[in-house]
Order: C-alpha cells, then sequence, then structure tokens
C-alpha cells in the first residue's frame, strides 16, 4: 500500500486528531470498564446502597458519552481525510486527461476512463475512512488495555501477548488473496463499462449490420464475469469475518479459563480484577478484529488504487507552455517551421524535417496521400501536440514561449468532425465569443456561415436543442455552426481540416463561400484534397510518408513533383 501510505502521511492535520481521538477512546473504554466492574462489586458484595453508587454510575454514563463522542469524531475524521484524498484523485486526473494531447485523448474507451474516475477512486474511500483510523486506533487502544492487565494480573497479560498475533497473521494471509481479487473486480469492471458505452454509442452501426444478438451475449458475458468476481470478493470477505470472530472468541475463551481457575480453584485474585480482566479482554480483541475488517477493505482498495496511479503514470508528450504574451495586431502573426518532428510513440508513425514559412494572411494547402501525415502537422501547429524536435517559430519566438491561452485565442480549428455539445444551438455557437456575447452577435454569425435560414425554420430556432455530439443535425450543419463559431471568435489563424469532405455540393458551396469571407482577415492553413482547394493556395505543403518532400504553388508542383501530378491527374480524370 506504499502509495496510499504516502497520500495517508501527508494528512499530517488529521493523523494528529486521530491519534489524540484514539488515545482519549481507550481511556474511556478502561475507564468505562472501572466504573462497571466497581458497581456491580459494591453492589453484589460489598452490599453499598443505591445513593452510594450514584456518583459511579453518573461517571459511568458520562464515560460511555464521551466514548461515543470520540468515536463520531474519530469516524468523522477518517471520513473528511477519505473525501479530501479522493477529491485531490480526481482533480489531478481531470488535470491529466485536459493536458493530455489529442492522440492520447483517443486511445482507449472512454467507459473504462470514466470507470477509473468515479468508481477506482470511490473504492479507496475505504483505506482512508476506516483502515487509516483503525490502524491507528489499534496501534494505541490494545496497548493502554494491555498495560491495565498486565498490572491487575500478568498471566492473562501474556495470553493476550501469546493470542493476539494470530489475528494480525490472519490478516496478512487473507489480505494477500483479497489484493488480487480486488483488482480482478476492477479490472472487470472497467472492461464491462468501455464496452457498454462503446456498445450505447455505436448502437446504430450494430442495428444495420445485424450485431445486436452478438453485442448483447458479450455484455451479458462482461457483466456476469464482474458479478462472479464480485461474489469471490465477498467470500473472501465473509470467510474473514468467520475466522476473526473465531480467533477472538477462542482467546476471550482462553482468559476465562485461565482467571476462573485462579478465582475458584487456586483462590489467587480477587473478585474485582478477575471480572476487570474479563471485561478488558473482549475490547482488546474487539479492537484487533475491527482492524482486520478494516484491513480487508485496505486490501480492497489497493486494487483501484493500483488502476488510479496507472493512469496517472501514463506518460504522453504534450506541449509545455509558457509565460510570454502574444500582441493582437492588425495582422496574423507570421509562422515559421524549422526542422519540426513527431512521433507516435517508439515505434509509432512520425513525421521529420518539417520546414515552412506562413506569412500573414497567406492561404496555405496541406497534401498528400492518406496517412502521410497532414493532420498530424496541423495538430502541431495548433499546439495540440508538442514537436519531438525542430521548432515553431509564431511571430520570431518560439510557440511554447507564449502562454496557452494567448496563442489559443488567435486560433481557431475546424475538423472534419466538429464536436457539439448538449444544448441548444445558440449555446453551441457562443463557445466561439466570450461570457459578454450577445444573441445578436450569435444570429450575425450565423448568417455568414449560412445557417441563418435553416435555424429560423425550426420550431425554438436559436433555442432549439440538439444531442450530445451534435445528434439532430447533418454533418453540413455540424460544419456550418464551426463556421460560425468561427466567425464570432474572429481569429487571426484560421486552420480547416479537410472539412468539407462527405457535403453534398450546395452544402460545400455554402461553406466555401464562407471559409473565403473568413480568409479576408486571417492565415487559413487547410489539409485539402479537392483540386479547387489546393490550386487557389498562395503555398501547397506537399507531404509523403511524414516527409515535406516539396513546397510551392499548384503550378510549380505539376511542374517539379512526379508524384503531385500524379494525385492531380487521377482527380481531375487525365487533365488539369
Amino acid at each position: 500500500m506504499n502509495g496510499l501510505k504516502e497520500i495517508a502521511r501527508e494528512q499530517s492535520g488529521v493523523r494528529a486528531l486521530l491519534i489524540l481521538s484514539s488515545i482519549l477512546i481507550g481511556a474511556t473504554v478502561i475507564a468505562q470498564a472501572f466504573y462497571f466492574v466497581t458497581i456491580v462489586d459494591m453492589v453484589f458484595l460489598k452490599e453499598k446502597s443505591f445513593q452510594e453508587i450514584i456518583p459511579f454510575l453518573i461517571g459511568l454514563l458520562l464515560v460511555l458519552i464521551g466514548r461515543a463522542v470520540l468515536t463520531y469524531v474519530n469516524g468523522k475524521a477518517g471520513v473528511k481525510m477519505a473525501a479530501k484524498v479522493m477529491n485531490e484523485i480526481r482533480k489531478e486526473l481531470v488535470s491529466k486527461y485536459i493536458s493530455n494531447p489529442v492522440q492520447a485523448s483517443l486511445k482507449g474507451q472512454s467507459g473504462k476512463k470514466v470507470s477509473v474516475m468515479m468508481d477506482a477512486v470511490d473504492e479507496i474511500d475505504g483505506y482512508f475512512s476506516k483502515y487509516v483510523p483503525q490502524v491507528i486506533q489499534t496501534s494505541i487502544v490494545p496497548l493502554m488495555i494491555l498495560v491495565v492487565v498486565f498490572s491487575q494480573h500478568i498471566y492473562s497479560g501474556l495470553i493476550m501477548v501469546v493470542t493476539a498475533p494470530f489475528i494480525p497473521l490472519f490478516m496478512a494471509i487473507v489480505g494477500s488473496k483479497t489484493k488480487k481479487k480486488s483488482e480482478e473486480q476492477m479490472e472487470k469492471l472497467s472492461a464491462f463499462s468501455g464496452r457498454f458505452l462503446d456498445v450505447l454509442q455505436g448502437l446504430t452501426t450494430i442495428k444495420l449490420f445485424g450485431r445486436t444478438e452478438q453485442q448483447k451475449i458479450l455484455i451479458q458475458k462482461s457483466s456476469l464475469g464482474f458479478r462472479d468476481i464480485t461474489m469471490e470478493v465477498l467470500k473472501v470477505a465473509f470467510v474473514s469475518t468467520l475466522m476473526l470472530e473465531f480467533i477472538s472468541m477462542l482467546s476471550i475463551g482462553l482468559i476465562a479459563l485461565e482467571v476462573g481457575l485462579r478465582l475458584v480453584v487456586f483462590k489467587g485474585i480477587t473478585f474485582y480484577k478477575a471480572f476487570l480482566i474479563l471485561v478488558l479482554a473482549p475490547e482488546f480483541y474487539l479492537s484487533l478484529k475491527e482492524l482486520g475488517s478494516a484491513f480487508h477493505t485496505g486490501r480492497g482498495s489497493m486494487g483501484a488504487a493500483n488502476k488510479i496511479f496507472e493512469e496517472l503514470a501514463v506518460q504522453e508528450q504534450m506541449m509545455k507552455w509558457g509565460e510570454g504574451s502574444l500582441r493582437q495586431q492588425n495582422k496574423p502573426p507570421a509562422i515559421e517551421l524549422r526542422g519540426v518532428g513527431f512521433c507516435y510513440g517508439a515505434e509509432g508513425f512520425a513525421i521529420h524535417d518539417i520546414d515552412a514559412t506562413i506569412p500573414p494572411f497567406s492561404q496555405v494547402a496541406i497534401v498528400g496521400r492518406s496517412g502521410s501525415g497532414k493532420t498530424t502537422l496541423l495538430h502541431l501547429i495548433a499546439g495540440l501536440v508538442g514537436q519531438n524536435e525542430g521548432e515553431i517559430l509564431i511571430a520570431g519566438k518560439a510557440m511554447k514561449s507564449y502562454k496557452e491561452s494567448n496563442w489559443f485565442n488567435c486560433l481557431s480549428y475546424i475538423s472534419q468532425h466538429p464536436y457539439l455539445f448538449s444544448g441548444t444551438i445558440a449555446d453551441n455557437i457562443s463557445i466561439g465569443g466570450n461570457e459578454m456575447t450577445s444573441r445578436a452577435e450569435v444570429e450575425k454569425a450565423a448568417e455568414k456561415a449560412g445557417i441563418a435560414e435553416m435555424i429560423t425554420q425550426l420550431e425554438n430556432g436559436y433555442d432549439t436543442h440538439v444531442g450530445e455530439g451534435g445528434r439532430g443535425l447533418s454533418g453540413g450543419e455540424k460544419q456550418r455552426i464551426a463556421i460560425a463559431r468561427a466567425f464570432l471568435k474572429k481569429p487571426s489563424i484560421i486552420l480547416f481540416d479537410e472539412p468539407t469532405t462527405g457535403l453534398d455540393l450546395q452544402t460545400e458551396r455554402i461553406l466555401q463561400a464562407s471559409m473565403k469571407e473568413l480568409a479576408l482577415n486571417s492565415t487559413v492553413i487547410t489539409v485539402a484534397h479537392r483540386l479547387y482547394t489546393i490550386k487557389n493556395a498562395d503555398n501547397i505543403l506537399f507531404l509523403d510518408n511524414g516527409k515535406l518532400v516539396a513546397s510551392g504553388t499548384h503550378n510549380e508542383l505539376l511542374d517539379l513533383v512526379p508524384d503531385y501530378r500524379e494525385m492531380v491527374t487521377i482527380q481531375t480524370g487525365g487533365g488539369k
């Protein structure tokens, strides 16, 4: 439990409170036993009157109240510590997911990430709310009881010392099994969550291809697998509880037998001392037994903790930003790429030695065959990923020297599949503006993007709700809302990643007109494959297998680059 132990040690204030409350709980346990034994001894052996025992009854009542209050404080401190740690871990996970580069966010299943964020973090609650407080309490209370027992009768104390280690020994044996089963449980839960969300998101595709029955069987199999491993964990917990009860009961029985023989046969101990030991013995083993139950919970938390630490330990190549300020001028900043390179992992796809200069207001097209690195280069220019080699200069300074927000304020990125959030159309367009954006500005941006007419025909107009991911809108309508965001933002640099792919000609013409208007006041960099987009560019960057093969105008590349000429010939059916 090293990782969780280190986190627990950092909670010094709560730990100090737990230590103090545990000492006071130990004192109340001992005081309670003394009061109870004294009252019984006075009533049955010394035959004292009720008036004489009233002060002792009041003392016992106060001790019981004090113990209850201290137990509540101890538990509350553990819960607060757990809540604080869980909140910090969730913040750390969110921060990691937010700062992850684009390629990292596309890895794995969303359901698994949600499972780590919610279920795995919830699972570690028991470690801090139960295990840590109980460890502190068990480290103090039994020792205090042992001191009292030894002071009263040394042989009973020796029995406690001999029998007590059996409980932690059994805990260690069961704990290793619990940790393994808990890790399997979290793995099954993550797999089930990931598969279930995948199926929900791809339900239409599954139905169209007739795979609903197969997916139903797979989900059922995942669900039953999670059920079975959960039952295994519960089985270990029940066996653990049973054995702890058995060990405690046997140990208390040995003490009772020894004390009874000393009292009745050998008459080597007084009733007062014998009764006090028999009252304190269950308290001694109760604390150890509760530690056993808490230990099971703590080991169970380790499976979840390992999933969290594994997620946090994954290192991704990300952009590191500085504190420099990028001044907003009347013209866009110049962009220069010097030997820029990037690699997806040790053996993944890479681009190398990209050199290019993009002047203000220029129209740049990035072209090449599928998989040549076009989108990767666009991500690098956008600052969504950090280059492994070379540097990108913005207005003569390294991109990474600027503040992240400073750079993104100048930029709009419109991809093939722009994301729309669950909400109104107006809300989705206003993302491109700021908190002070008015409805009139939103409507004007929609008009420029060529989508205002469609919106006004809807029953609720701009207040029409769309589903998560833009459900209810066509691909062209999503693209035009993304264009409207750009008009609202008024960026100085616009990046297009093949935004017209798969659209009908009418929608494509509308988008092209909007893109042309946006280009009047901005530098436009477009990943393109259609000839009319390419041939009008001021500069074309032709990529092949991650390398910049050539750059120049359309006519220059036609004359000098055979691969480019072949690509154009295929598009035009043999002509230019």
